[in-house]
């Protein structure tokens, strides 16, 4: 709540579109829904979702969103998070965007911003793999510009699979995986058009620092992060695919072994390649 009266003004300041706001609140006692609501009379553009109980974070936030929402007469459909800032023409960059390159799915690399006033760059642009989908997302889901043809698409997949969608714990993640796992063409530009707030409350943050380390070790070596990988994959149904029925169940030894081989078929970022290949190796060895 405290950055959203930023947030939404970035939003509605949009050049070269024409721009609807559809809003809902998750459950929170921080007068959010109450000053959502006060919005929608002052500008119509704006409208808020009935509350409901809590969604189970961003993610559970955004499928409600999506299973209530159809895209309707709208040319696009762009999601947004409570407290970052869109430069004036993200939005008119991203359609141009999809025009040009006549894809179905727009995300890009952003600048993160810090509360004491330091930036950094956030690149997600790097070349896609073959099955990056099932392990990374494509950059914040807050870059994130669909066509009406893939939004109804994923849609549709949301709402015929509800109770499996509370298994998963980032929705930019699943958008991305359902994209690229159904053939939908989907670019990640190099080009930022917003800045991404860095604060305590952020549910995801970007990976940056030592913190930021630890806590992908923690994930991976829990099986968090793998956990995710798998329930994604079994969604979308690709548990029997050639790739990924080495790992798909886990504690299996040559699964970590396999992954290991393949790290560069896995993520995009180079570095990130090699952390993972590292990762998989020590669990090969604790895992006899």
């Amino acid at each position: 709540m405290r950055w959203a009266e930023e947030q939404v003004n970035s939003i509605l300041a949009q050049k070269g579109v024409d721009v609807s706001l559809i809003v809902s609140v998750d459950a929170s006692e921080d007068g959010s829904e109450a000053w959502f609501a006060e919005l929608t009379q002052q500008d119509e553009r704006i409208s808020v979702l009935p509350q409901g109980q809590h969604e189970g974070g961003a993610a559970g936030n955004f499928f409600r969103l999506i299973a209530e929402v159809p895209a309707g007469d709208a040319e696009h459909v762009a999601f947004a998070d409570q407290d970052d800032i869109w430069l004036p023409d993200k939005l008119q960059h991203a359609v141009m965007t999809i025009k040009q390159k006549d894809i179905d799915a727009y995300s890009g690399n952003v600048r993160a911003v810090w509360e004491d006033g330091h930036e950094k760059m956030i690149e997600k642009s790097q070349p896609q793999r073959e099955w990056d989908f099932l392990f990374e997302a494509a950059g914040p889901g807050c870059t994130y510009v669909f066509t009406p043809a893939f939004y109804n698409a994923l849609r549709e997949f949301v709402r015929s699979h509800s109770s499996e969608m509370k298994s998963v714990y980032l929705h930019d993640w699943f958008f991305y995986a359902f994209a690229r796992s159904r053939g939908f063409a989907w670019f990640i530009d190099p080009e930022p058009k917003m800045f991404y707030r860095q604060h305590s409350s952020n549910q995801v943050g970007v990976n940056t620092g030592i913190k930021a380390v630890i806590t992908r070790c923690r994930n991976i070596g829990n099986g968090w992060w793998l956990g995710q990988a798998r329930t994604i994959a079994r969604i979308l149904d690709l548990q029997n695919d050639a790739f990924v029925r080495p790992w798909i169940t886990p504690g299996r030894r040559m699964g970590y072994l396999h992954l290991m081989k393949n790290v560069f078929r896995c993520r995009r970022k180079a570095s990130d390649a090699a952390f993972m290949g590292v990762i998989m190796a020590v669990m090969w060895v604790l895992n006899p």
